[in-house]
């Protein structure tokens, strides 16, 4: 890789292909820090089914930090499902339940997760949830092109000089050049950038499934509940109801065979029929909205980069709806990705630190899609009532949400010894390097904040209250290499609402944690060393990959 910087040249910093979830939160923390971004719509977005997310914690926690949280919560669909918990199984919806779901693996998304968590768990309608987040992205100036998709790219270096692409509007054949940095496909392509650059993409099918959207007036055979989803079994149907709004607006999944049951084949009159006899309402007259075909699909690209082309989200890994981590799994791609371009847009960091996307991301997203597949089928033993456990590799949620631990050249070698967990995930999360920084409820001026709400846009060093060499330390590192650094005193600056700093963080009161910009903790030292100052700069220089040689400074 070659040096970096933005100048009048290019057209625009990152082209971004898809816009979903996935493709509008890229673009999103990158503009935020003032990157200028290219946003295509996308094949995918345009096929996909009508489907309820679950956004887990630690994506609310990143939606958090773009200001876009209480919005997301304030859509139609959130607010009607905010109180809705549990998985259960039922003849219909009118007959006897058989079961619920009730297994040591699975939270609620009632629960109460103030200890781990600055948010909680939010549900809503996918469409609603692309709105908000295209409404922030237009506030803060992303060039929206939603009817145009990217034809053809070449790669011809980093910086300036990165690709050259070729956008096509859908709707007059316009064909036009665009220059950028970087590109990512967030799954707007229908994996033609993954085939262009030759990354496999061994994705399994682990069924086939057509899903019903009707409207009906159910509340009354509804009877109050507030399930998530409802599994159904009986002899007309087999498939899984879930409520939009809990009342009149619903969604119908049935599994179904493509060579014997074409998705042609599910008219409105035999849609009508599964719905009667989902809901057990037998001169039920549903309005069918809508009829898709789908296929649950689990698989992890070979690879999430070449050189200044990336893939998130649904172009880099694909996993069934069970869980609830598809969604948030691509906002987290977005936001690793994203503060590194920064970094190296902006000087701070050298163009090898990208390197890091791809060793911290395939892995963890590897082994979230097989927990999504465990999950999937877990279901079997509520349909069928098995008195058997659950299977012990599947790893309880907020473990999955929020314990992933990353081993890269972006953060210090575990050397305190072997973590307890599962895999990637800790058991415990106490704070050591390539972990999400512990949530700490802080108080700054009369406010109370978490310790996640200092993260975003620098190298941030927590510190205790006698942090006088750390302070000097970061000023000189960060006015050597140009990196931003800042320093919070945890009972100076801040104030410990629980007192539990330094004990969650492992360190003692002269002890130190340097968290990078995605909330991840690059590195610790449990006492302040006698060369704070060298120890400080040799550790953010490995972290940025700054020990290569010097990042060119872009030109304002």
């Amino acid at each position: 890789m070659s040096g970096t910087g933005r100048s009048a040249l290019r057209n625009t910093d990152v082209l971004v292909a898809g816009s979903g979830s996935a493709g509008l939160a890229t673009a999103l923390f990158l503009a935020e820090q003032g990157v200028d971004c290219y946003l295509l719509g996308g094949l995918r977005e345009r096929l996909r089914p009508p489907r309820i997310l679950g956004v887990h914690p630690r994506a609310m926690e990143l939606l958090r930090s773009l200001g876009v949280e209480e919005a997301v919560r304030d859509l139609p669909s959130a607010r009607a499902l905010a109180r809705n918990s549990g998985i259960i199984s039922m003849e219909s919806l009118t007959g006897p339940e058989l079961g619920a779901l009730d297994a040591k693996y699975v939270v609620d998304a009632d629960a109460d997760l103030s200890g781990l968590s600055p948010t909680t768990w939010c549900l809503c309608d996918e469409a609603e949830l692309e709105g908000a987040l295209r409404e922030r992205a237009e506030r803060l100036g992303v060039r929206l092109r939603p009817d145009a998709e990217l034809v053809s790219f070449e790669q011809e270096g980093w910086g300036d000089q990165g690709v050259l692409a070729v956008v096509r509007d859908r709707a007059g054949g316009e064909e036009h050049r665009v220059r950028a940095c970087a590109l990512v496909d967030a799954g707007g392509t229908g994996g033609a950038v993954r085939e262009a650059l030759g990354i496999g993409f061994d994705a399994r099918t682990l069924g086939d499934f057509v899903t019903v959207r009707f409207t009906a007036d159910l509340s009354g055979p509804l009877r109050g509940r507030r399930f998530i989803m409802g599994y159904v079994d009986n002899p007309g149907v087999r498939g899984s109801l879930m409520p939009l709004d809990n009342g009149a607006d619903w969604l119908l999944h049935v599994r179904h065979d493509p060579e014997r049951e074409p998705a042609a084949s599910f008219t409105e009159e035999r849609c009508a029929e599964l719905v009667r006899a989902a809901t057990g309402v037998a001169d039920l007259e549903p309005r069918i909205e809508s009829v898709s075909a789908w296929a649950g699909r689990a698989g992890v690209a070979e690879r999430f980069g070449h050189g200044p082309v990336y893939l998130v989200g649904d172009a880099a890994h694909v996993m069934p709806p069970s869980g609830g981590f598809d969604a948030g799994t691509g906002v987290i791609d977005a936001h690793n990705l994203a503060w590194k371009l920064v970094a190296v847009l902006d000087g701070w960091a050298h163009p090898d630190l990208l390197d890091s996307y791809d060793e911290e991301r395939r892995p963890v997203c590897a082994a979230t899609a097989e927990q999504a597949v465990l999950r999937a089928g877990d279901r079997a033993r509520l349909l069928a009532a098995y008195p058997d456990p659950a299977d012990p590799e599947l790893v309880q949620d907020p473990l999955v949400w929020l314990s992933s631990r990353y081993r890269s050249s972006a953060v210090t070698p575990w050397d305190e010894g072997t973590l307890p967990g599962y895999g990637l995930w800790a058991a415990e999360n106490d704070g050591r390097p390539g972990s999400r920084a512990p949530h700490l409820r802080l108080r700054r001026g009369g406010a109370e904040i978490s310790v996640h709400d200092l993260f975003g846009r620098s190298m941030v060093l927590l510190t205790g209250p006698d942090n006088r060499p750390w302070r000097e330390a970061a000023r000189s590192v960060a006015a050597e290499l140009g990196t931003p650094v800042q320093v919070y005193g945890i009972g100076s600056d801040l104030e410990d609402l629980d007192d539990r700093w330094p004990e969650l963080y492992g360190v003692t009161a002269q002890g130190a944690v340097l968290v990078r910009p995605d909330g991840v903790v690059a590195w610790r030292c449990t006492e302040a060393p006698i060369f704070t100052r060298t120890v400080l700069r040799g550790i953010t220089k490995r972290v940025l990959r700054l020990d290569r040689r010097p990042a060119e400074k872009r030109t304002p």
